[in-house]
């Protein structure tokens, strides 16, 4: 029987992700065959995998910490917010409808079954499957139709451990009141608790451990340290973006590229690597202020919701910006959705966003987009325009653009096929293709343009290398043998 362990937390955002991550990498270096798994997931940071379908950015990750290929197996149910009370259902990796804020009171027992029939795909692969909780099981408004907590726990008999973060403080109160509202039944999963990010002497928080195993039984499995090396793995979800923008964004020393923080921003960890660019100033700016206008490039990413982001766009004034900086004679680069907001036109005429519509574009690109039911998942790879540097990256997006500017490409794809569209004089191109900057010739190439002298530094290595960094500094602070014996190894 395959071993597994299930890892939840006291809430969103207490390092789940992370964690699992590092612990995929542990056990992995230890020889086993690991899988991860998170029944169901909600991201605008998706990955596309070598089955042709779409998972969370984090499965993804928790895949390449275990040195596996992801698979939709991994995250069987992803949902993608693309307004305030309705979001994308991802079932295996594909397009299943759209789910409105009501529906989670709504039964999941179909739902539920396909989880369980991916775990038991990934189970017969593997040696140890670490499974990532959502939320919180302490929300028990959400048990009855729960699919990603202990409703999981109970349908495969996983043992937990719980994660409690005390950064954010009140964590005895969260661990304890979690043992507090559970049912008998849920919380005789629980095996024992996890401290996380936690700051300074750690035997300060003795008398903290004490409280906890007096009201819960549970036994304490570790306290782990703040991870640095987790801010060199991809974000998972705008949480990371929160706080964006909020230092003085005045005249930098050095070139800047500007972002703008679209409502329904996705797979912004892209811009990860270019971030990460020594000779670059990478700037997302929130909304309520304006793009700065001594930027070198404005980046207009990728987002869930292309048609109500460009309303969105221009609610700020940021169509007016970035009018200006092109007049300016500044650089513009659009990628999936922002490549679609450059166009003279955008039509949804089957309403894949919402009502069926169509919009003026940004006007920038001689292209039109028109939205269909069918999307596009694949991974590609190609050499960047005019200098032929190669990339590797995906695409995962609904509609066609098509137009007069496509025939100035931006990529050249293995296929033979060409992707994406430019001006004449190459100043404004977007491209439906994500994950440019991962790859370090095309990323050297797109920051020489802006007279920059590239870092080449590699960051497929630069994340493995912050992997293996969090499972080294796991074995340190968590009972790693407790952990074992729990998951039955």
């Amino acid at each position: 029987m395959t071993a597994a362990l299930m890892v939840q937390g006291c809430g969103s955002d207490v390092g789940k992700s992370v964690l699992v991550a590092g612990l995929c990498r542990l056990f992995t270096n230890r020889g086993l065959r690991v899988r991860p798994f998170k029944s169901q997931n909600m991201s605008n940071n998706a990955a596309v995998t070598c089955d042709g379908g779409e998972i969370g950015r984090a499965q993804a990750l928790q895949a390449h910490a275990c040195r596996a290929e992801p698979s939709t197996d991994m995250n069987p149910i992803l949902l993608k917010p693309q307004s305030d009370l309705a979001a994308q259902l991802i079932v295996r990796g594909r397009m299943a409808g759209i789910l409105d804020a009501s529906a989670h009171g709504r039964d999941k027992r179909a739902l539920l079954e396909v989880a369980v029939e991916c775990y038991g795909r990934l189970a017969r692969e593997a040696q140890l499957v670490i499974v990532e909780g959502a939320g919180s099981p302490a929300e028990t408004n959400l048990r009855r139709h729960d699919i990603a907590n202990m409703g999981l726990a109970r349908a495969l008999n996983l043992p937990v451990v719980l994660v409690g973060d005390i950064d954010r403080g009140h964590v005895i109160a969260s661990l304890v009141g979690a043992h507090a509202v559970l049912d008998e039944a849920d919380r005789a999963h629980i095996r024992g608790f996890i401290i996380n990010k936690f700051r300074g002497d750690r035997t300060l928080f003795e008398e903290g451990l004490q409280c906890i195993r007096a009201h819960t039984d549970w036994p304490s499995l570790g306290i782990i340290p703040w991870l640095r090396q987790a801010a060199q793995l991809p974000s998972e979800d705008g949480v990371q973006l929160e706080g964006e923008g909020g230092a003085d964004i005045g005249r930098p020393s050095r070139p800047r590229i500007v972002i703008p923080l679209l409502s329904r921003i996705a797979n912004f960890d892209e811009f990860d690597a270019l971030r990460a660019e020594p000779n670059l100033d990478v700037q997302f700016v929130p909304p309520g202020r304006p793009l700065p206008p001594e930027a070198a490039l404005i980046i207009l990413p990728g987002t869930k919701s292309t048609i109500a982001d460009l309303a969105f766009m221009r609610a700020q004034g940021w169509d007016i910006d970035l009018l200006a900086h092109v007049r300016r004679g500044g650089r513009v680069l659009g990628i999936c959705g922002g490549y679609q907001m450059l166009g003279q036109a955008l039509s949804d005429p089957e309403g894949i966003e919402g009502p069926p519509q169509s919009v003026r574009g940004l006007g920038l690109l001689e292209v039109t987009t028109v939205m269909a039911p069918h999307k596009t998942l694949r991974v590609v790879s190609g050499v960047l325009l005019p200098g032929r540097d190669p990339f590797n990256g995906y695409e995962m997006h609904v509609g066609t653009t098509e137009g007069a500017a496509t025939c100035r490409p931006l990529l050249e794809l293995s296929d033979g096929t060409v992707d994406g569209a430019s001006t004449a004089d190459g100043r404004i191109a977007g491209s439906y293709v994500h994950g440019l900057f991962a790859t370090t010739a095309a990323r050297s190439a797109l920051v020489r343009v802006l007279g920059v002298i590239p870092g080449h530094a590699d960051h497929a290595a630069t994340v493995d290398s912050a992997l293996d960094g969090i499972a080294g500094a796991l074995e340190e602070c968590l009972d790693i043998e407790a952990l074992a014996a729990i998951a039955s190894l």
